[in-house]
């Protein structure tokens, strides 16, 4: 890991403290949960980690976590401003919910939870944005948002914040603009079914 890679929330953050790094040259990702550096980065400690090919789809095996409880890539569910300025957003999103079910469904690997309440979801749950909800009346940064969580979804990833997608840090985010997507409730999404769908990376 370099010595000078960012954790979430700051070097002096509680929390979940991810760290994510591609390696460019080597096309690969490492990410970190709850990681702290030593000796001034030149080592680095945390709860959890995994690599990733970048050049595969191949998922972990089933039962491993990962940085993430769902045992999932963190940064591919990343909202990221960058995609907004070549047009829109092409990817289903990283949700949390505060529970989850004792299970998981594909794509994730792992669950993160003692409860068998089948009203909870599982991880990996992939939910979509109604047809119905009109993302029109939104500003252009929520409504890329929406329309990206009507056309790929999200998927339940952790057990967090309720229904918080994430997005990958940036000065061009307007938290003005985005504030408006706590308008959106969860009966305005809808469970995909995904068990007749292909099952790439396992």
């Amino acid at each position: 890991m370099p010595a000078g890679a960012r954790i979430e929330g700051g070097p002096r953050a509680g929390g979940d403290r991810h760290v994510l790094v591609v390696d460019r040259d080597r096309c690969r990702l490492w990410e970190l949960f709850s990681a702290y550096p030593l000796d001034g980065g030149a080592r680095w400690r945390a709860g959890s980690g995994a690599t990733w090919s970048l050049l595969s789809n191949r998922l972990r095996p089933s039962g491993w976590t990962s940085a993430d409880a769902a045992g999932l890539p963190i940064l591919p569910g990343l909202a990221r401003h960058e995609e907004l300025r070549h047009g829109s957003i092409n990817h289903a999103l990283r949700v949390t919910v505060p529970r989850t079910r004792r299970s998981f469904a594909y794509p994730a690997r792992h669950f993160a939870s003692s409860l068998t309440d089948r009203d909870l979801p599982p991880m990996g749950l992939h939910l979509r944005l109604r047809a119905s909800v009109n993302v029109g009346s939104f500003r252009p940064q929520s409504r890329a948002v929406l329309t990206a969580l009507r056309r790929y979804g999200m998927i339940i990833a952790d057990n967090g914040s309720p229904w918080y997608v994430t997005g990958a840090p940036s000065t061009g985010w307007n938290d003005d603009d985005l504030h408006a997507l706590h308008g959106v409730r969860g009966r305005d999404f809808e469970v995909v079914d995904t068990r007749s769908l292909p099952r790439p990376g396992l």
